[in-house]
C-alpha cells in the first residue's frame, strides 16, 4: 500500500487504513485533525446533504475531480476522505516535488492494483505547477478509469490548467472559512485543551480575521494564545502578540486581478466606500500604485468619459502627484481620484463610439477621404480637384457648415452616442441641433 509521510493538512488523516493517533506534544492543528468528511467545516455546499460530493458518494460514482480553493480550507483532507468513503487507495503526489518518473511509477502502481480489484484515488496537490506536457500524462489513465485524479490548486483552472484535462474533470469551488467556521474550530480547540482562549470578544473576532479564512492558521494562531497562559487578552495585546498576517494577494495571479476587477465595478456602480476599500485591499496586499492610477485612468476614460470631461486631467493630476510625493502621501491624492470617479456621472459613450468606429475602419480600410476636404500643395492636386468647394467653418453661421467628411458613397453613421448624464446632456443637445441642420 502505497503511503505519504504525515502531513500537516488540518482537515483529514493521514493516509492508511488505521492512521495512529497524533502525538501529544503534535501541534494543535495537526490534533483536530477530522476523521470523518462530517467533521470538515465550511464546505457544506459539498460535502452536506445536497453537496456535490455527498451526492456522488451516495450514487457510488466519484468521478475526477478539481479542487479549487484558497490555502487552509480542507483540499487535501477532503481528497484523503473521499478516498476512505470510496474504498479507495489514496496515493498522494506534490507536483512541487514530482516529476515524470514519478508520475509512471504511480501510473504503474495503480494499474497493478487495478488488475487485483483495488481502484486508485490519486491525489495530485499543486496540480497547476504540472505543465501542459505533464498534465496531458494524465489523460489515458483518467480516460480508462485507471485512477480517479484529484487535483488540487489555489490557481483559477480556466488559467492553470490545459482545456484536456477540464473536460475530463469536474471543478468543485472550495470557500475561505467564513466566520461560523472558524468560530466551531476555535471551539474545538477549547474543548481539546480543556480551557477557553483568554480572549475579549473584539480579540476573539481579530484573530479570525487576521487567519483571513486559513482554518490551519487559525489554530496555530490560537495554539500560540493558549500559550501565553491565562492572562486575558484584549485587541492591542493580541495584536502584540501575534504578528499580522500579510493579506492574501499576489500581484502576479489571480487575487491581482480579482481585486482590481472590484474596484473598478465598484466605481462603475458610484459606490466611492467599496470603491476606497478595494483600493486599500490592493496597496495593503502590496500592489503598485502606478499600477492602479493607471487603471483609474483607463477607467475616467471608458466610463466616466464626457459625463465629466474633468475626470480624465485629474487622473492625471492624481497620477502626477503620487510620482512626486511617493508613498504614503501620495496615496492620498489617488484615494482622492477613486471618489471623484465614483461620485462622476457616468458615460461609455465614447468607449462605445470608439469600438465601433474601428469596426467601420477595419471594413472600409480602402476608402479615400472626399476630394474637397483634402489639401492642395501642388497645382497636380488642384487640377485633382482637391480642396475644391471646402466650407471653412468659422466663417460659417455658428460655426457650422454642416458638410460632409466621410467618404463619398459611404453612408453616414451615427458612432457617438452621447447620454443624457452630466456634461453630456449639454453635448448630446448640440449634436441633435447640428444633425438637424446638416439635414
Amino acid at each position: 500500500m502505497a503511503r505519504r509521510p504525515p502531513s500537516d493538512d488540518l482537515f483529514g488523516p493521514a493516509p492508511g487504513e488505521a492512521p495512529p493517533p497524533p502525538a501529544a506534544d503534535a501541534p494543535l492543528a495537526e490534533r483536530l485533525r477530522p476523521r470523518r468528511l462530517e467533521e470538515v467545516v465550511g464546505q457544506d455546499h459539498l460535502l452536506g446533504p445536497q453537496g456535490s460530493l455527498a451526492r456522488m458518494l451516495a450514487r457510488g460514482s466519484l468521478s475526477s475531480l478539481v479542487l479549487w480553493g484558497p490555502p487552509g480550507v480542507g483540499k487535501t483532507t477532503i481528497a484523503r476522505l473521499l478516498a476512505e468513503a470510496a474504498g479507495l487507495e489514496f496515493v498522494a503526489l506534490s507536483a512541487v516535488f514530482s516529476g515524470v518518473a514519478d508520475l509512471k511509477r504511480a501510473f504503474e502502481e495503480a494499474r497493478a492494483r487495478r488488475r487485483a480489484g483495488r481502484r486508485t484515488l490519486l491525489f495530485v496537490d499543486e496540480v497547476h505547477r504540472f505543465n501542459r506536457a505533464q498534465q496531458d500524462g494524465f489523460l489515458p489513465v483518467v480516460e480508462d478509469g485507471t485512477v480517479v485524479l484529484v487535483g488540487a490548486t489555489t490557481e483559477n483552472p480556466s488559467f492553470a490548467l490545459n482545456g484536456a484535462l477540464l473536460s475530463r474533470c469536474q471543478v468543485l469551488v472550495l470557500k475561505r472559512l467564513d466566520e461560523a467556521a472558524m468560530e466551531a474550530l476555535l471551539a474545538r480547540a477549547e474543548a481539546l485543551e480543556g480551557r477557553p482562549l483568554p480572549l475579549t470578544a473584539g480579540a476573539r473576532a481579530l484573530l479570525g480575521a487576521m487567519a483571513d479564512g486559513d482554518g490551519r492558521y487559525a489554530l496555530n494562531l490560537a495554539e500560540q494564545v493558549l500559550a501565553e497562559g491565562g492572562e486575558l487578552l484584549d485587541e492591542a495585546a493580541l495584536q502584540a502578540l501575534l504578528s499580522r498576517r500579510a493579506a492574501l494577494y499576489d500581484k502576479d495571479r489571480e487575487e491581482h486581478y480579482n481585486l482590481i476587477s472590484a474596484l473598478h465595478k465598484s466605481l462603475r456602480g458610484s459606490d466611492p466606500d467599496a470603491g476606497l476599500y478595494w483600493f486599500a485591499r490592493m496597496v495593503q496586499g502590496g500592489e503598485d500604485p502606478r499600477y492602479i492610477a493607471r487603471r483609474l485612468t483607463r477607467f475616467a476614460a471608458e466610463d466616466v468619459g464626457m459625463a465629466d470631461p474633468a475626470a480624465l486631467p485629474l487622473a492625471i493630476a492624481a497620477w502626477e502627484t503620487f510620482e512626486r510625493l511617493g508613498s504614503p502621501e501620495g496615496e492620498l491624492a489617488l484615494a482622492q481620484l477613486v471618489v471623484h470617479l465614483a461620485t462622476a456621472p457616468k458615460s461609455n459613450a465614447v468607449y462605445a463610439g470608439w469600438k465601433e468606429a474601428q469596426a467601420l475602419a477595419r471594413q472600409t480600410g480602402s476608402l479615400m477621404p472626399p476630394p474637397n476636404i483634402l489639401n492642395a500643395p501642388t497645382r497636380l492636386m488642384k487640377e485633382l480637384g482637391y480642396g475644391q468647394g471646402y466650407e471653412y467653418d468659422h466663417d460659417a453661421q455658428d460655426g457650422f457648415s454642416g458638410a460632409g467628411y466621410f467618404p463619398e458613397g459611404m453612408a453616414r453613421p451615427t458612432l457617438y452616442r452621447p447620454t443624457g448624464r452630466g456634461a453630456e446632456a449639454a453635448v448630446a443637445e448640440r449634436l441633435r441641433e447640428w444633425a438637424r441642420r446638416r439635414r
